[in-house]
């Protein structure tokens, strides 16, 4: 008896894959939109990540060098250092947002013990831009006053403790998300338009005419979306580590491996059952993105979610998705089990709900048919 469901169930998962493999729509549906956001993710880190500036040194003494080299060190700028007509031209054409100026005669002022300005001129075009300068060209004096110790006329001591081991960029950091995102499309469009396709082409009667219990085509449906979203999810892990975007240490390959098995199920389930309410392959496509990209959006997607706005914290906390986000960053970012249980704990619980959702739609659409 058991021989025979397993079989059974396998020879949905198989024909299931197959269907899959052939549909290069349904694989194109699947990977382009988080293809599209890693490519924005990507632009907008490159954009916002150094801002870039025309560096002016007109001052050729030693105090005009170390303000220079602190401005250089500061690994806040991408700079183009440049003339000062150079520097107005690049400026005028949008291709930086910023001017920095060290005088001619800055050395001698330090020198004399008199203010020596070092002049910013700035593009407020985009305010996320000049605050990123207000906020860097003070840090590189301080860095210059740093550096020359106890013959500082301001003495400065900085220490930094990081609350971390690792620096995350912030596209880095984006990919994770894209990954979840990535293994819920996936799992649901697969599953989704698997149980769709039985009504669509009428197949649905030869499978209840056939000496097959309902809950082994159920488990080869669910089963056939795990094993497509898993793949994938593997596929983009190993991907990631290998360009260094994303690679767990140690035991936490493991735990990586295990969130989004369950992300996989939890996405898969809910495929068949929206599969199953929905019955027509266009309609499971478009309904299918577009729960999974509010998912995506819901949880957090695009940015921190302790750092969004408080209702949004409070939506998060009822996507199951957020723990997995949070299960893969604590495991590939920062190789720690920070509130591995709960979140594994709210994904298994979620997987099952949508399981037993799938369950309950097929069985009603089954007795429909």
């Amino acid at each position: 008896m058991v021989n025979s469901f397993l079989r059974t169930v396998w020879a949905i998962t198989k024909k299931d894959l197959k269907i899959w493999q052939r549909n290069r729509a349904s694989a194109m549906a699947t990977i382009l939109p988080p293809l599209a956001f890693l490519l924005v993710q990507a632009l907008g880190a490159a954009a916002v990540g150094r801002s870039p500036v025309a560096l002016v040194v007109q001052d050729r003494g030693v105090e005009g060098a170390k303000i220079a080299a602190a401005i250089r060190s500061a690994d806040v700028f991408r700079l183009h250092e440049v003339e000062a007509p150079q520097a107005a031209a690049l400026l005028r054409d949008l291709q930086v947002v910023a001017i920095i100026t060290v005088p001619p005669d800055f050395t001698t002022r330090v020198a004399t013990h008199v203010q020596a300005p070092v002049t910013v001129q700035v593009n407020n075009l985009n305010l996320d831009f000049t605050n990123d300068i207000r906020r860097a060209v003070p840090t590189a004096i301080t860095e210059f006053y740093q550096a020359q110790g106890a013959a500082s006329p301001i003495q400065v001591t900085i220490q930094e403790h990081d609350l971390r081991q690792r620096d995350v960029e912030f596209f880095q950091f984006s990919v994770l998300p894209t990954l979840v995102l990535l293994l819920t499309i996936s799992g649901v469009l697969t599953t989704g338009l698997a149980a769709a396709r039985e009504w669509e082409t009428r197949t649905i009667k030869e499978l209840l005419l056939a000496p097959v219990p309902a809950g082994a085509v159920i488990a080869g449906k669910v089963l056939a979306g795990f094993v497509v979203s898993f793949a994938l999810g593997l596929l983009v892990l190993a991907l990631g580590a290998a360009l260094n975007w994303i690679r767990p240490v140690g035991i936490y390959w493991g735990t990586a491996v295990f969130v989004i098995a369950l992300v996989a199920l939890f996405s898969a389930g809910l495929g068949v059952a929206l599969g199953a309410l929905l019955q027509r392959i266009q309609p499971v496509i478009g309904v299918s993105i577009t729960t999974s990209l509010y998912l995506y959006f819901l949880a957090g997607g695009t940015a921190v979610l302790a750092f969004e706005p408080e209702w949004l914290q409070h939506i998060a906390a009822f996507v199951p998705l957020t723990y997995g986000d949070h299960a893969l960053q604590m495991a590939v970012f920062y190789s720690s089990a920070d509130q591995l249980g709960r979140d594994t704990a709210v994904l298994a619980l979620s997987a099952l709900v949508t399981i037993g959702a799938g369950i309950i739609a097929m069985r009603r659409g089954i007795a429909r048919a």
